[in-house]
């Protein structure tokens, strides 16, 4: 015979169904079709919980620019304005507060200090974004255009994925190459 449950181990699972029942309410203005893609019947409760907590935490954060997550609102100088080793002590300092909130720079050790400065002036803190609080919450930007193919795959694409695009598309591969300008992870 199996002995009860433990109060305390009841008590948390009827807070957890609570719980559900009430973030399921808040979430109702916001769901589609899409979240019965989300396989939610084979979770846990606590699971399915961090999930609605976080859904409803993106559905109502603001879209902002991202100069404006900041206290005080980002406003560098302008590139053109600027000497290369201005560019350079701002720029280090630019991608640490970027770090601060979670933003992460990816695909970026092909531009020289310069190029990357005004990309994130001119590019970065301008585009509105959803700030969204949640812990480990990041938002990756990656460095090249969309269509720009060949910086992707003359720096950054595995040789898997050059040959792949080469057998997929028929088109000779640029030569691979080293980043010139490797910049610590933050």
């Amino acid at each position: 015979m199996t002995p009860p449950p433990s109060p305390d181990h009841s008590d948390d699972a009827v807070e957890l169904l609570l719980l559900n029942a009430h973030l399921w309410e808040q979430a109702d203005p916001y769901l589609d079709e899409s979240i019965w893609v989300v396989p939610m019947d084979r979770w846990t409760v606590s699971t399915e919980n961090e999930y609605l907590q976080s859904m409803l935490a993106w559905e109502r954060a603001p879209a902002l620019p991202i100069s404006q997550w900041f206290e005080p609102p980002l406003n560098p100088p302008s590139p053109q304005w600027l000497e290369d080793p201005e560019i350079c002590q701002l720029l280090d300092r630019l991608i640490s507060i970027l770090a601060s909130e979670g933003i992460e720079l990816e695909w970026a050790d092909h531009l020289n200090d310069r190029q990357l400065y005004t990309l994130i002036v001119r590019d970065i803190l301008p585009s509105v974004e959803k700030k969204c609080d949640l812990p480990d919450r990041s938002l990756r930007w990656r460095c090249i255009e969309a269509d720009d193919e060949e910086t992707w795959l003359t720096y950054y694409a595995t040789d898997e994925e050059r040959l792949q695009w080469s057998r997929e598309l028929g088109y000779p591969l640029p030569p691979k190459r080293e980043p010139q300008f490797r910049r610590p992870i933050r």
